[in-house]
């Protein structure tokens, strides 16, 4: 219902001189966890721009909570911001930093110290608190960021690339905490170029890529058209040209061609679980031995390219 829709893009579009930022975006979003998921300068962060008042679109509308976001003051205690990069004063400490913005929403006294210590203990940043930000571990500085977009409790959580340089176990209690906010009624979009980090938080999706939507819906349709997408595996062992006489006989198998330095071998298979189903059947019959094994193109760039080009 319209009435349930937190943000409203009607034909959004946004250039930097001859750069298009963003072109004819229209995109509806209720409370839960939105995934915004595209390659990298696909127009995320533009976009994410707009809908936090900062960026003026060109052409189109943007609007909050039914009312329009540039220049509206009053829609800013309800949105909190996690930007991509650093964004902070670096001779401060994590507990100024966090109680100023906090002082910033209009909290005063124990109330705003109270805010700014839940904000620093939901992202484990208590026991830091005290240390200047210029010592801050990049994955420190990237939970900062997280505990200054929710110290004001906001009803609507923009986070671009919150996960980048977090290490695993708080990749993990960040996904949960976003989690968490969905459970108390709020809204949170979260963008990132990877898609299992996406897939962790939510089902819902939108596809982003040149500026332009180009999907929007349940994330198992677009899982759908990625296990479609022709993967490549490059593999390193001392007997490539045993596996390759081994895995070419398969159906699966589109291509096998050897790098110049004699131990690689790249295998196409548009079938990456029967691929990787035969090749450890292989290794446990012929005892060969992996040295590296990657995949060179199983990215989402290499995803889009692919279904662009059908």
């Amino acid at each position: 219902m319209e009435s349930n829709i937190v943000l409203k893009a009607e034909s959004l579009s946004k250039w930097y001189g001859n750069i298009l930022g963003i072109s004819e975006i229209s995109l509806e979003i209720a409370p839960g966890v939105q995934g915004l998921l595209g390659p990298n300068g696909a127009g995320k962060s533009t976009f994410l721009k707009i809908a936090t008042g900062q960026l003026k679109q060109n052409l189109g509308k943007m609007t909050l909570f039914g009312e329009p976001v540039y220049n509206n003051h009053r829609l800013f205690s309800r949105v909190g911001f996690c930007p991509e990069y650093d964004c902070y004063y670096k001779d401060v400490t994590g507990w100024e930093f966090i109680l100023f913005l906090a002082k910033l929403h209009d909290y005063k006294g124990k109330e705003a110290a109270d805010m700014a210590a839940s904000a620093l203990e939901r992202v484990g940043m208590r026991e830091n608190e005290n240390k200047l930000i210029s010592a801050y571990s990049l994955g420190m500085r990237q939970r900062l960021k997280v505990a200054a977009s929710i110290v004001h409790n906001p009803d609507l959580l923009v986070l671009d690339e919150p996960l980048r340089a977090v290490d695993p176990l708080w990749r993990v209690k960040i996904i949960k905490l976003i989690k968490q906010f969905e459970k108390e009624g709020k809204t949170v979009i979260v963008s990132s170029h990877i898609l299992p980090e996406i897939e962790a938080m939510t089902n819902n999706i939108t596809l982003i890529h040149q500026g332009k939507i180009f999907a929007h819906g349940d994330i198992q349709e677009v899982r759908s058209l990625i296990d479609k997408h022709p993967h490549q595996v490059s593999i390193v062992c001392v007997n490539p040209r045993l596996l390759a006489e081994k895995l070419i006989r398969s159906d699966y198998v589109l291509n096998v061609h050897f790098n110049n330095n004699g131990n690689n071998v790249v295998i196409e298979t548009n079938n990456r679980d029967s691929f990787f189903d035969s090749l450890l059947k292989i290794i446990l019959e012929t005892g060969l031995e992996i040295e590296e094994m990657t995949s060179p193109d199983d990215n989402l760039q290499a995803v889009f390219d692919y279904l662009i080009g059908k």
